[in-house]
């Protein structure tokens, strides 16, 4: 990604998203679509995560986040600018 601009986004997702796969499944989405970040899990029950690559990439992990992986249940996904320089996706 040297030499492309970057976007990062910081994501805050509510709904039915612990305990059904979603930081492992947003970990797999984020590798296919070579962006980077973190995920974690919020003591309120939602998932916070940071994303960053390539703009049209991390539009699309931000689509993925609003629906998640197949058992959860997406009520909203806040979006705000981001800030950090990712090299590979984790968990947290």
């Amino acid at each position: 990604m040297t030499g492309t601009l970057l976007k990062t986004l910081h994501l805050i997702i509510h709904g039915h998203v612990q305990g059904v796969c979603f930081r492992n499944s947003m970990q797999e989405e984020a590798e296919l679509l070579g962006v980077a970040g973190w995920v974690r899990n919020l003591p309120d029950r939602s998932v916070e995560a940071m994303v960053q690559g390539e703009a049209a990439t991390v539009d699309a992990m931000v689509r993925w986040a609003q629906r998640g992986p197949m058992m959860a249940n997406v009520e909203r996904v806040d979006v705000a600018p981001g800030t950090g320089n990712y090299s590979g996706f984790e968990i947290r």
